[in-house]
């Protein structure tokens, strides 16, 4: 019995050993009965990685066939790549995650330790809350300028949502939203100043508290003005003081209040760049010059040269680098911004009244008693061209839009000529785009918003004799003042602030009225 089992042993192993014998056969022909319905390269693969090569020479051929003309088999992936091209972004995200980490060169010790900022400059002090606050870290110093910014604002506007802009974007991606490329497409305007431009005839506003009410004026408001960079308003008046309030629209803290011994301030203007305040009196040759940098109230008694017995009207070019004094007998005086010194002086026929540079101060449009108006170049001193305002008994005020394109003449009968400036400069007897006849009595004071969508016109000699009126359409706007309500009283100066977003009137009750218009969603 055990040489037989030992002689079928044998047998079975023979056949194993033979190439086309036994259980071996019959698995090879299952497996190319599999493969005869893959592609030619995948056989290939699988003759390669499992066998079925039988030399040497026959394994390179296979390789060579792998390859294919001018082809080179990837070894780490099995990918067929081609000559000279690279590899996806996923294998280099995986090559790079293989790649070892690199140690920084080395650590420095005061990049871990936390910023303190010295919150007693001058610039900071204002957010301090209490004595121990004298510094703060760069994280804490961010959320106290946030919550400033967010009380200025009354809340967080809608660009600084980001939930709400996150699920915008979501709805766009979604196809629910419409795409904000395309909404850029469906309407004009100025995209740098608004969101879209102003609608005409009603305008979206709000009363605010008074910006001067922590420190009202006993006495009458001669000048109500923004700075230009800052969000501070300036007040001054006939109590002989200047002051100047954080608006905030709520409760608008007073920052600063200085008095002028003896001095009842006729204008005061803020310089181009926000470091200076000039101011003048009614019938005095002297002017004070208020350094806000340095805490300096400078008197300049005599500009040599300037013969005036008294100084009273003046312009800030918007350059800063000039200041225009209106004289008497029809000159004008202009003097060099940083050293207070006389340029030149120019003189119209009559009496000037009103004054204005253009907005690359290159250009004085004055305006005389007899209705012309001169326009004069700034370098040469030189009288370019002049016309007449069409009706103008006499002439009162006058102010230019801010992208200088309209040219506003006011005059005593309360009617409003607004021209486009390319006729002003060119005929001597325009047409005026519209003449605004709102005012019943002598137009006083005029003034264009940033944006060249809102003038303000007013009288000091009637109440409530404030409108404002809507550009391009030149319509008044319908709810402003209210009807019936005497708020306003008479307003003896009007401004914007520098985007739009408030608008405040200084009246003969000392007090200076702010008003939030919500077309514009920044100070």
């Amino acid at each position: 019995m055990e040489p037989a089992r030992g002689r079928v042993r044998a047998q079975r192993k023979r056949r194993k050993a033979e190439p086309g014998g036994g259980d071996e056969e019959v698995r090879r022909a299952r497996h190319q009965a599999l493969l005869a319905g893959k592609p030619a390269v995948e056989r290939c693969l699988e003759e390669l990685v499992f066998g079925g090569a039988q030399d040497a020479e026959e394994e390179a051929e296979l390789l060579q066939r792998l390859r294919g003309p001018g082809g080179q088999l990837d070894v780490v992936t099995g990918n067929l790549l081609k000559e000279g091209s690279s590899d996806s972004e996923v294998e280099n995200e995986a090559k790079d995650n293989f790649l070892p980490s690199k140690k920084p060169a080395w650590v420095d010790d005061e990049d871990e330790a936390e910023e303190l900022i010295d919150m007693t400059h001058r610039y900071r002090k204002d957010m301090m809350k209490s004595d121990a606050e004298k510094k703060l870290t760069k994280e804490k110093l961010q959320r106290r300028l946030q919550e400033q910014f967010q009380r200025a604002m009354g809340g967080v506007p809608f660009w600084a949502q980001k939930n709400k802009k996150k699920a915008r974007k979501i709805a766009n991606d979604d196809g629910s939203g419409e795409d904000e490329d395309d909404e850029l497409l469906h309407k004009t305007g100025n995209f740098v100043s608004a969101s879209e431009t102003l609608p005409r005839g009603i305008l979206q506003m709000k009363n605010c508290l008074h910006a001067n009410n922590e420190r009202p004026s006993d006495a009458k408001l001669t000048t109500v003005q923004f700075h230009p960079s800052a969000q501070v308003v300036m007040t001054a008046g006939l109590d002989q003081s200047i002051s100047l309030f954080q608006v905030d629209g709520k409760t608008n803290p007073k920052i600063q209040s200085i008095h002028l011994e003896r001095f009842p301030v006729h204008k005061a203007h803020f310089s181009a760049d926000g470091e200076q305040v000039i101011a003048t009196s009614i019938r005095n040759k002297l002017f004070y010059v208020y350094d806000m940098m340095g805490g300096n109230i400078i008197p300049v008694n005599q500009i040599r040269g300037m013969q005036e017995k008294f100084v009273r009207n003046f312009e800030v070019s918007p350059d800063g680098l000039f200041l225009l004094f209106t004289g008497t007998s029809g000159y004008l005086h202009l003097l060099s911004m940083k050293t207070k010194e006389l340029i030149g002086s120019m003189k119209i026929n009559g009496n000037a009244v009103a004054s204005a540079f253009s907005p690359d101060s290159s250009k004085i449009y004055t305006n005389s008693e007899e209705g012309e108006v001169f326009i004069w170049d700034v370098k040469s001193r030189r009288c370019l061209h002049r016309f007449t305002d069409e009706g103008c008994l006499r002439g009162t005020c006058l102010a230019v839009s801010k992208n200088g394109q309209y040219v506003a003449c006011g005059s005593s009968s309360g009617v409003v000529n607004v021209y486009t400036q390319d006729v002003c400069l060119r005929e001597t007897n325009p047409k005026p785009v519209k003449a605004i006849m709102n005012l019943i009595t002598a137009a006083t004071s005029l003034t264009f918003n940033p944006t060249t969508e809102i003038l303000a016109v007013a009288s000091k000699e009637a109440t409530d004799a404030v409108r404002l009126v809507h550009i391009p359409s030149f319509t008044v706007f319908s709810n402003f003042p209210v009807f019936r309500r005497k708020l306003i009283y008479f307003a003896q100066s009007m401004d914007f602030s520098p985007r739009s977003g408030f608008f405040s009137i200084g009246n003969n009750k000392g007090k200076a009225l702010l008003y939030r218009l919500k077309h514009y969603s920044d100070f």
